[in-house]
């Protein structure tokens, strides 16, 4: 992936090197603005995960969201802001905990394999081996201590709908994939769907990628 030229994404690499959805800022109006922009303040210490959990939330939201250096999008302060101030989705599967339970016996069972296995902590482990720990979770594979207190499948879902959420939210990743931020009050006028590819089907204030490969069918490897 090239270097980002314009405007700041996840470790400053991205597929639309220049382009800054803050380009775009002087077409919404006011509150949209502030709204955009509040998102780019420093995050502040959180408040709903404890310091002993703390280190596991960080490099469970870095290794699952490969964000492995600077700059990062906060998404641990994301996250626990949102479980502080109460703001969940509304509703939770039969057989699941509250997600604020979720995450914390989430949190307890990284930290319970990775001493199993590895006989450290999950946020001292390397980074492959927290990779390898992740993908399990992915899986719905871990077992013992506080995984058996979940449904493990459930709790994947629930973990990563939460950070992707907030990763997505913030401009950093629309500038990585070329999303041009509120539509409200500009709106669309390229409505012409994939046939239209090329300039002529590229809104005004949006960029070509530094590449024409589809990064979903290259990583499927089959085409699929």
């Amino acid at each position: 992936m090239p270097h980002q030229r314009r405007g700041t994404t996840p470790q400053m690499i991205g597929r639309y090197p220049d382009f800054d959805v803050l380009d775009a800022i002087d077409t919404w109006d006011d509150a949209t603005t502030k709204v955009v922009l509040a998102r780019l303040e420093p995050p502040g210490p959180l408040r709903f995960f404890t310091p002993a959990e703390e280190p596991a939330l960080r490099a469970f939201c870095d290794t699952a969201l490969a964000q492995d250096g600077e700059p990062r999008i906060p998404v641990a302060e994301m996250v626990d802001a949102k479980l502080a101030d109460g703001r969940l989705d509304g509703y939770r599967y039969a057989d699941m905990p509250r997600d604020t339970e979720t995450w914390r016996l989430v949190l307890a069972g990284l930290d319970h394999t990775a001493r199993a296995a590895y006989r450290t902590t999950f946020s001292g482990c390397s980074n492959r081996r927290r990779e390898n720990i992740v993908g399990e979770f992915a899986q719905g594979r871990l077992i013992g201590g506080p995984w058996d207190e979940l449904n493990v499948a459930r709790a994947w879902s629930v973990v990563m709908r939460a950070a992707l959420s907030e990763f997505y939210s913030h401009p950093w990743s629309w500038n990585e994939i070329g999303f041009g931020g509120p539509a409200y009050p500009r709106g669309f006028m390229r409505l012409g769907g994939p046939g239209s590819a090329g300039a002529a089907g590229r809104e005004p204030f949006e960029r070509p990628g530094a590449f024409h490969a589809d990064p979903v069918r290259g990583h499927a490897g089959d085409g699929t």
